[in-house]
């Protein structure tokens, strides 16, 4: 089962578009809601919320939307995961409000933090157990043996990460369930996905993980609406090759045509 969805709903650029000209921004998080199943929360990593924040996204939302969490900055490139349990502590306390809402818990790792396997380890296993959490380091010395061990001793998710329509991760299964982010496409215009690109990640997300495990795709090129255009695209492609998809926008509305 592939969950769709972008990475944040709040961009200026995607009015007219997305969302009707005359939609209030108060809106925007209920219209997004109710074309796309799941969101990826990235402004948590530079201020996380407070919990009441995370209960009001949980009370805005339907029943089946599942919104993925960016773990706090604070935790992966300022303590760069020295003392992992009170970013943890404070970032799950909060998060909690989202309920049955809450998805993966992303942490993405700064380009400069060479491979730590045993800080990472001591960082996943605070997690408990019914938390998901995705991991997606970006230095290259991560990419061992060490690594993979890890994540898959703590059931984490090694991130897939495209940029410019090619892997730029290994593409390991370490657990039950998948975690793709598209953050550039080489199409035109810029930032946008080729239709072959898209199709060639439907094809190894149903080769890993089948449709009864979950993999969660989140559009991160945002600039100019493209991540909707594409999400629809990709949705598209997935459902023509038979596999289970959650909802996206109509062509139409993806573009505010």
């Amino acid at each position: 089962m592939i969950l769709l969805g972008t990475s944040g709903w709040q961009y200026r650029d995607w009015r007219g578009r997305l969302y009707p000209a005359g939609l209030p921004q108060r809106l925007w998080l209920e219209h997004y809601a109710a074309r796309f199943a799941t969101v990826e929360v990235n402004n948590a990593f530079y201020r996380l919320p407070e919990r009441d924040t995370f209960a009001a996204w949980r009370a805005r939302t339907p029943d089946d939307f599942c919104v993925a969490v960016k773990m706090s900055r604070y935790l992966t490139h300022v303590k760069r995961l020295r003392d992992p349990a009170e970013p943890v502590a404070r970032f799950l306390g909060r998060a909690a409000a989202l309920g049955d809402r809450l998805g993966p818990v992303l942490l993405q790792l700064p380009p400069t933090l060479p491979a730590d396997p045993d800080a990472l380890d001591a960082t996943l296993r605070l997690f408990p157990g019914d938390v998901r959490v995705a991991v997606e380091p970006r230095h290259p010395s991560w990419w061992t043996a060490a690594t993979r061990t890890v994540l898959e001793r703590r059931r984490a998710a090694l991130v897939w990460a495209d940029r410019l329509s090619r892997p730029v991760t290994p593409l390991w299964r370490t657990t039950d369930f998948g975690y793709l982010r598209l953050h550039e496409g080489r199409a035109r215009p810029w930032p946008r996905y080729g239709r072959a690109a898209l199709a060639a990640w439907v094809r190894r997300l149903a080769d890993a993980f089948g449709d009864r495990q979950p993999a969660y795709v989140f559009f991160n090129n945002d600039p100019g609406g493209a991540a909707v255009v594409d999400a629809v695209t990709f949705a598209r492609l997935a459902a023509r090759a038979g596999h289970r998809v959650t909802r996206a926008p109509t062509a139409a509305e993806a573009t505010g045509a």
